[in-house]
């Protein structure tokens, strides 16, 4: 048996975006930061941000688009894409990291209705036993 599988826990930073397929499939989109601190061989403090673009489908797209906001924690659990690699403006080499949700855990922060929520509320819902059961290539809406 084979089996793949993404952690992240972080903070949204943009409001999910709610949409359709042509079919009528529930897809919401969300970035999550996850940020990274140690200490260097000099002992100064170093931070590095990563982020990833997650997607959530059906159920799990309607409660996500319905619970979160920019700002509030998340743990998501999920399959990594490959990464879209790109050279910017600049020259310089970019990659996008993209995980397609299995389920989201809700952490403390932002509510969704302009107060802060401390209270580590959580929602788990599974999408798919397994990837093929999450979409077909034609029901892509991008």
């Amino acid at each position: 048996m084979n089996y793949h599988k993404t952690v992240i826990v972080g903070n949204i930073g943009n409001d999910p975006e709610l949409r359709q397929t042509q079919t009528g499939i529930s897809v919401t989109s969300f970035s999550v930061a996850v940020n990274e601190r140690w200490n260097d061989a000099n002992g100064d403090k170093q931070e590095k941000t990563t982020w990833y673009r997650v997607t959530c489908w059906r159920g799990l797209a309607e409660t996500c688009a319905k619970y979160l906001a920019k700002g509030r924690g998340v743990l998501v659990e999920g399959v990594m894409q490959e990464p879209t690699v790109w050279v910017d403006k600049d020259g310089n080499s970019r990659a996008s990291l993209e995980l397609t949700a299995r389920t989201v855990q809700f952490g403390a922060g932002h509510n969704g209705n302009g107060a802060d929520s401390n209270s580590g509320e959580r929602a788990v819902k599974p999408v798919a036993d397994n990837v093929e059961d999450i979409v077909a290539d034609d029901e892509i809406p991008f």
